[in-house]
């Protein structure tokens, strides 16, 4: 089991998976409830999943705690399916797990869910009683996954709960957020002080198309940066993104109170796919302004992380990524990521990990506010492909193969990092 950061040496790099687990559970009229775990029989059939993480020679796995089914009541506890899970990835699989804590999703007990101002201490005593039970066999959390993500579809955009809309919500969300991420933290590492902590956000770039857009493509990289700046105590009154969180509805002793007792960023994971982290704006036939996807052979990848090591100066993971499309897509992005991350190591870039996300077949988001039947909505971005009917379950693509292969030869796959070049131990 991996239990201390990794050193230089290609050997020591962390070559992990992910099973898709957003928890959104909570239904209304044309919503339907979004369990990934429930959609495609995890619940059912995770000895067979998570044994293909080790026969592909993983040494860790991304995986999520749906936490609205581990407290189904405020205060009250059932492990009863964790119990099984986690001691056999661990110690059976002898594979590392990444714990997803928060994925998305609140407990249905949790009225108005991040907009609740009981939200942080919440999520909190619930990582606090994860980590008693687990403690033995965990030791790398995700305390949130996504904070941009969860304020995009929570808070600006009204998709799901609570349904806030707009900036305003946006910012409400936000800061509910970073407030349990700071918890979270903080009861994690008073029960395990060794315990890592992975904090894992949607990174991506945005492009102008004209250089009079600039300005505006960098606003939108801050704000990429926002939930990573407020944990971190970054955002005091001279932040650029200090006055437009005042504006929105961020009260200045909240934004204070992260100033004076920030956490530390042990690892920066990162999420980034191809074909939509990368994005330009430009303005339309009707003159307004509009974004549309670029790059989708993910250009900017090696260069967007070192801009996140170069404002954090924190060692990185790549913590999601994959390719949608035919396995000739999947395929070429593999080999153009890793070599993205060995440049990157060469160059002093402490990149210590990389997560192909999701091993399988996933549910497509929008499963929710559709009408079909699930398996119109499977989304083939993994190494494993659900077969229908599902004798045998997973059918193994090539990609897979292609994983495997850089495993077995980690040196040549992503070399050593240079350590001091950059500054790249801490």
């Amino acid at each position: 089991m991996i239990e201390t950061l990794p050193g230089p040496s290609p050997h020591d790099f962390i070559w992990a998976g992910g099973i898709e687990d957003t928890f959104v559970p909570q239904t209304r009229p044309g919503h339907r409830a979004l369990d990934e775990y429930e959609l495609m029989g995890h619940y059912d059939h995770w000895r067979e999943d998570l044994a293909l993480a080790r026969n592909l020679g993983l040494q860790a796995l991304r995986w999520g705690v749906p936490w609205y089914r581990v407290e189904p009541a405020q205060g009250e506890f059932d492990w009863h399916w964790t119990d099984q899970v986690i001691p056999y990835l661990v110690e059976e699989l002898g594979i590392t797990p990444m714990i997803d804590l928060m994925h998305y999703g609140c407990p249905f007990w949790l009225h108005h869910e991040f907009a609740n101002p009981d939200y942080p201490g919440a999520v909190a005593t619930y990582a606090e009683a994860f980590a008693r039970r687990y403690g033995r066999l965990v030791h790398w959390y995700t305390p949130l996954n996504e904070p941009i993500v969860n304020a995009l579809m929570c808070g600006r955009r009204g998709l799901w709960p609570p349904y806030m809309r707009g900036q305003a919500g946006y910012v409400r969300i936000m800061m509910q957020l970073a407030k349990g991420i700071i918890a979270t933290v903080e009861r994690l590492k008073h029960v395990t002080p060794e315990a890592i902590m992975v904090h894992v956000d949607a990174a991506g770039i945005t492009r102008a198309a004209r250089p009079d857009l600039e300005p505006l493509a960098v606003e939108d990289q801050l704000m990429r940066f926002l939930s990573y700046d407020l944990v971190s105590g970054m955002v005091t009154q001279e932040h650029d993104r200090y006055t437009w969180l005042v504006r929105h509805g961020a009260f200045p002793d909240d934004l204070a109170a992260f100033v004076r007792h920030p956490i530390r960023l042990d690892v920066l994971g990162l999420n980034f796919y191809p074909q939509w982290s990368t994005r330009q704006l430009f303005f339309d036939q009707r003159g307004r302004l509009a974004y549309r996807k670029i790059e989708r052979e993910g250009a900017g990848f090696a260069e967007m992380i070192a801009d996140y090591y170069q404002r954090y100066q924190a060692p990185v993971i790549v913590t999601e990524t994959s390719a949608y499309g035919p396995e000739s897509v999947r395929s070429s992005w593999l080999a153009a990521a890793v070599d993205a991350v060995k440049q990157l190591r060469s160059q002093g870039v402490p990149v210590l990990g990389y997560t192909w996300f999701p091993l399988f077949t996933m549910i497509d988001w929008r499963y929710r506010m559709g009408r079909g039947p699930v398996e119109r909505y499977r989304l083939e971005l993994g190494l494993f492909r659900l077969e229908d009917p599902p004798e045998p379950r997973w059918t193994r693509t090539p990609v897979a193969s292609q994983l495997q292969s850089y495993i077995s030869d980690p040196e040549t796959a992503v070399g050593y990092l240079r350590v001091g070049a950059t500054g790249a131990t801490r």
